[in-house]
């Protein structure tokens, strides 16, 4: 059976339409694909330049940190060497020098975010404290730091140096 002219146009117009149909819904798929891969970049990027931002902000914010760590140590042994010029006579220029050059560098730590943690008569944080050992002591309770042995310090929110501390273990047994 032949098929009419008229019948072969019409299936010859189907399957065109069909095909375009085929090739406009691709498209349309490949269009909403990338569509959505072009957000999803965009949100990256956004989330990249908080990042960033967040990232370059902290670092400002903590700059002096090791400068900060470095002038702790200095400070520390500042004051052994006041505490030896206090044996010799708390009456001297040299003691009442060293006692002025220590308020001022702990004015400047104090200025650029630094705290101090004291320690001595608090319960033992080990987020905070460094037990260096245990002591038993009939009036202190157990767990509570006996002594600070080297004092530690905070840089604005975070932990710069542990405060060194000798913790009580109760009552001796």
């Amino acid at each position: 059976m032949k098929k009419i002219p008229a019948e072969k146009d019409r299936e010859m117009k189907e399957r065109a339409s069909t095909e375009t149909e085929d090739a406009t819904a691709s498209l349309q798929a490949d269009l909403d694909r990338f569509r959505d891969l072009a957000l999803r970049s965009q949100a990256d990027f956004e989330n990249y330049k908080k990042r960033a931002a967040r990232e370059k902000e902290e670092a400002v914010k903590y700059a002096n940190r090791s400068l900060l760590e470095k002038l702790v140590g200095i400070v520390d042994n500042f004051e052994l060497g006041l505490e030896a010029a206090k044996g010799e006579s708390e009456q001297s220029p040299v003691y009442s020098g060293m006692n002025i050059v220590l308020k001022q560098l702990n004015d400047l730590l104090v200025e650029n975010g630094l705290q101090t943690i004291e320690a001595e008569g608090e319960t033992f944080d080990p987020n905070l404290h460094e037990a260096i050992a245990h002591e038993p002591s009939n009036q202190v309770p157990e767990g509570v730091a006996l002594r600070q042995v080297r004092r530690g310090y905070r840089f604005k929110d975070r932990l710069l140096r542990p405060a060194k501390v000798v913790v009580s273990s109760g009552p001796p047994k």
